[in-house]
């Protein structure tokens, strides 16, 4: 199953340099539908024909909140090194509120890239 996934410009320069390699999501019901193996499209945010990534599902980590998720890996594997953990904990809770983390939960895709 192909997923598609919509990031702002900056997350996707991550994946692009190598940097992020794990995406992290609410765990609702689309979520729920990904398998490990399966693929993702990382592409802009409101840009239909834009550049577009591809990856493949390699492992899914589930975890309570944002916060608990970005404790457990190094930023380089988040996003940049120019971004702290501080930094992503809030940009992800401004994204999704903690209600609905604690309604959810919150998954970590880990992903490589594919051609």
């Amino acid at each position: 199953m192909v997923h598609r996934m919509n990031l702002q410009r900056k997350y996707l320069d991550y994946i692009k340099n190598g940097a992020k390699r794990v995406e992290m999501r609410l765990f609702d019901e689309k979520r729920s539908k990904i398998q490990i193996g399966d693929k993702i499209e990382f592409g802009i945010s409101g840009e239909d024909g834009g550049e577009v990534i591809r990856a493949k599902v390699i492992e899914l980590l589930k975890y309570r909140s944002f916060e608990d998720l970005v404790e457990d890996f190094p930023i380089e594997m988040l996003a940049g090194v120019g971004m702290t953990k501080a930094e992503l904990a809030a940009d992800l809770d401004e994204f999704y509120p903690k209600g609905m983390q604690e309604k959810y939960g919150v998954v970590g895709i880990r992903f490589e890239l594919i051609a």
